[in-house]
């Protein structure tokens, strides 16, 4: 059974740690979706309320939906490359068509939580319904008594109403909900179609054909596992040999001074490298050969960030 249980969770982290970019977003709108049914089950809750409906009604749709528009915004690593770049170098290196594509692809999969979210409030209906159903004009519904008002009507989600208003308030139910529902998938259709274009866009300006693009993103996923596997390693090595100085020894287990013995940590590496590698990348060629990382140039010896005479930036943001 531990094993079974130990082999479920390595699948599943390495099925989030994918960097297939249609599984990644398909995994948060899943989330999404879990998360706006049980939002709606427990803890919607219409007031019924004249003027307090609408604005709890707006704010079940909008603030979920901004809330995981920043956490999409702050679990992109483009956020903080972009953070970074600022910080060091400016964003002069780059051309408006570069940062119109950076920010576009942070706001994009930013998107993909919020626009569910969305959607699926759509369908649903109940925060729509509770919303509006105070704004329904009572002559549009064929012989609605005339001593009831807006009062009646906000009351309708709750169905807390006289008996003789029951068949008006399956009336506007059903009429909002209809909207509600027509908005969700128009909502679904815009979505799909400037996905599409988008698509159609990325590959048609790409500069790179599309085994090349392939290989890149191979490269990138693999520098990406090196990388923070030797710095998991470098630091384990450097904090081994700080604690011994200071202490005299350090305990160790037998995997870890296998590590002290097999790696010879020297010292650190100095901020500039650090910064050398830190940062937006977009792809460029130094003399027709490609460049598909920071690290990948810092490695080759290139110098400076944005296009040269050698150094052509091919405006291409990895994904």
């Amino acid at each position: 059974m531990a094993a079974l249980i130990a082999e479920n969770f390595r699948f599943l982290s390495l099925f989030f740690k994918s960097k297939d970019v249609m599984i990644f977003n398909g995994l948060v709108a899943l989330g999404t979706v879990g998360s706006e049914e049980l939002f709606s089950v427990v803890a919607f809750n219409c007031p019924c309320s004249p003027a307090r409906n609408y604005i709890y009604g707006l704010a079940a749709i909008g603030v979920p939906a901004l809330a995981l528009f920043l956490i999409g915004v702050i679990l992109n690593n483009h956020t903080w490359n972009v953070v970074a770049e600022c910080h060091k170098r400016g964003t002069k290196n780059f051309s408006t068509a570069a940062t119109f594509l950076l920010f576009g692809s942070i706001m994009g999969r930013a998107a993909v939580a919020p626009v569910t979210w969305s959607v699926i409030s759509l369908l649903r209906g109940e925060a729509y319904i509770c919303a509006l159903s105070e704004f329904v004009k009572p002559s549009s519904l064929d012989r609605f008594p005339a001593e009831f008002g807006a009062e009646v009507l906000a009351r309708f989600p709750c169905k807390d109403v006289p008996a003789n208003l029951t068949k008006f308030r399956d009336e506007v139910t059903r009429r909002l909900r209809y909207e509600s529902q027509l908005f969700g998938w128009l909502l679904i259709g815009i979505v799909a179609v400037l996905v599409f274009l988008t698509k159609c866009l990325k590959h048609c300006c790409s500069p790179l054909s599309y085994r090349q693009e392939a290989y890149w993103a191979q490269y990138r996923s693999n520098e990406d596992k090196l990388f923070r596997r030797t710095a998991e390693v470098h630091s384990r090595i450097l904090a081994a040999k700080n604690v011994k100085q200071f202490f005299g020894f350090v305990a160790l287990d037998k995997e870890e001074k296998e590590l002290v013995q097999e790696f010879p940590v020297e010292g650190v590496q100095p901020s500039p490298q650090w910064n050398a590698i830190t940062g937006v990348y977009i792809y460029r060629e130094n003399k027709g050969f490609p460049l598909y990382s920071r690290l990948h140039k810092w490695a080759k010896g290139v110098e400076g960030n944005g296009p040269t005479p050698e150094g052509h930036e091919m405006l291409f943001l990895a994904s």
